[in-house]
């Protein structure tokens, strides 16, 4: 049985490996992120990257007239906006970061990154929110 939990373990260990890895490469890009504000002075962007925000992956959208939101009951099936194998969106704070697919490892879901904003978009997205 401790193998189990062992291969386990060792899948997240991996899955952290990699993911350690794209941060330190992704830290590369913060680094030569050089923005200003209004009058030029250069902004210091390490006094923000402890401040929490809000990561969701959102599978799809949909409208429905109140009158049916209040008749969905358990069992009942909503019809989003996308198609299945579609991506799922990877919002930070209400903001597109990233595309990515469900995985799972270890009977926890998770998401593997497909397509990501580079980090120079993100910050420039930021500003006009």
């Amino acid at each position: 049985m401790s193998n189990l939990t062992d291969d386990a373990g060792d899948d997240w260990a991996a899955a952290m490996a990699e993911q350690a890895e794209v941060e330190a490469a992704q830290a590369a890009h913060f680094d030569e992120l050089t923005p200003h504000n209004q009058s030029g002075e250069e902004i210091n962007i390490n006094a923000i990257l402890d401040v929490p925000v809000t990561i969701a992956m959102e599978i799809g959208r949909t409208e429905i007239s109140i009158r049916n939101l209040l008749q969905l009951n358990q069992g009942s099936v909503v019809e989003l906006d996308r198609l299945a194998g579609e991506p799922l969106d990877v919002m930070v704070n209400g903001t597109l970061i990233a595309k990515g697919e469900v995985v799972v490892v270890n009977e926890k879901f998770g998401i593997r990154l497909t397509d990501v904003i580079s980090p120079t978009e993100r910050v420039k997205q930021l500003g006009h929110d």
